[in-house]
């Protein structure tokens, strides 16, 4: 046997155009592999762009080699001739023997595991260094999403022999950063420290012994902006906006400082509200679930809940799907807003069957004579409520949850599906 193109390992494949040029072509009439482990013939032969009969050239042989190192299998490529046989010499890459993860508190192995199992780092699978930087990075970044900016997160690779390897996760979790200071720059209409009270994160008081309200977390702090736009938009100002978020860290990561950047912009009032659409019910009685006037401050609190009282009567006459949206026309000039509250009921809903699970000591019959909503009746979001409380008060029922799902192929049918 001959060695007919040249030997690549994985630092060298970017060599292959430079010493290509002595290979002599000729017509493959037997394909054989070498070095096979775990991996079949058969896997390999499904990646191989090249079969028995066709021409093999120099270009044909870096794509047979680009493409087998793509799969991730092999640490080491070979290609020989024998005769006109393709000799294909392999060296695989070991596989996970055990996966372990030390240090860590703030996550727990398990939902660890679960993300590297996800992402394709389990027991069994074929090593790919490459993933475990990937992996190793993503947990610096959940960590940091967390607070715990000091994290140190090493990987060690250990063989056991048979060409498998021992993956071990070392996590040094460092502490917490906390919050040194926050800061809103911009605001006006409000004192900034009752702005500040109403967030999660920031500086606790001195007697809160036990606060983790100075812990940093991205998440919260996301959900601290969320809220303050909702203060905002409660009390008028529609246009508020968080022009700048800055967060600064120590050199020694143990502090941090919050600067938001805000635009208050102007406070709105209501100038009228209207109804539109297909109302179902009387228009006065309608009108007697909007709790605001022309002239309130506009709250989009208030607006939604009107939209939401508006669904729950309709749904009280079986329009369980019922779209009610609030439409604001703004006079940026008048400093106003208009409401326009269009209504789609859509179709009347019926209940096709009530279904009842985990009662397995009390009878059917038990609890279904305190259902207020009937089968074959329309769905009425008050009934059903009524009779999910009915049932809880039975009193030896731990628990008591209801769905609605729609029928399959049946727009206008729902089943009552309660679980005890």
């Amino acid at each position: 046997m001959k060695r007919l193109l040249l030997k690549i390992c994985l630092l060298s494949v970017v060599l292959w155009a430079g010493v290509v040029g002595a290979v002599e072509s000729f017509t493959v009439s037997d394909i054989r592999v070498q070095g096979l482990q775990r991996i079949s013939e058969g896997t390999i032969f499904n990646y191989m762009p090249i079969e028995i009969g066709d021409e093999l050239d120099d270009a044909r042989s870096g794509e047979i080699i680009s493409t087998l190192y793509k799969t991730g299998f092999f640490k080491d490529i070979e290609l020989l001739r024998d005769g006109d046989a393709l000799i294909v010499k392999v060296l695989e890459r070991p596989s996970i023997a055990s996966i372990s993860i030390t240090g860590n508190s703030e996550i727990s192995s398990e939902d660890l595991e679960t993300g590297m199992e996800n992402a394709g780092l389990t027991k069994g699978r074929i090593l790919d260094v490459s993933l475990l930087d990937r992996i190793e990075l993503d947990l610096q970044q959940q960590y940091v999403i967390r607070g715990f900016y000091a994290v140190e997160i090493e990987t060690e690779v250990t063989p056991t022999g048979e060409n498998q390897v021992d993956v071990t996760i070392n996590i040094q979790e460092g502490e917490v950063a906390l919050i040194r200071q926050v800061n809103i720059i911009g605001a006006s209409a409000f004192d900034e420290d009752d702005l500040l009270d109403e967030f999660e994160l920031g500086i606790p008081a001195f007697y809160s012994i036990f606060s983790s309200r100075d812990q940093y977390s991205k998440q919260k702090l996301a959900a601290d902006i969320e809220t303050l736009k909702s203060f905002y938009l409660d009390r008028g100002y529609i246009n508020f906006n968080v022009v700048s978020t800055q967060v600064s860290i120590t050199p020694e990561k143990k502090s941090v400082f919050i600067t938001l950047n805000i635009d208050e912009g102007e406070q709105f009032t209501i100038s009228s509200i209207e109804l539109a659409g297909d109302l179902i019910v009387p228009e006065a009685e309608l009108k007697g679930l909007i709790k605001v006037e022309p002239g309130d401050i506009f709250s989009r609190r208030k607006v939604n809940a009107i939209s939401s009282a508006i669904g729950d009567r309709l749904g009280n006459e079986g329009y369980a799907f019922a779209n009610v949206n609030a439409i604001p026309e703004i006079d940026a000039e008048g400093k106003q807003v208009s409401l326009i509250y269009f209504i789609d009921p859509g179709k009347r809903v019926y209940v096709r069957r009530i279904n009842i699970s985990g009662n397995e000591k009390t009878d059917d019959e038990v609890i279904r004579r305190e259902f207020r909503q009937m089968e074959g009746a329309w769905l009425s979001t008050t009934k059903l409520n009524r009779s999910q409380v009915r049932v809880q008060r039975l009193g030896y029922l731990d628990q008591v949850t209801l769905e609605t799902p729609l029928v399959p192929g049946i727009s206008d049918q729902v089943d009552v599906n309660m679980s005890v």
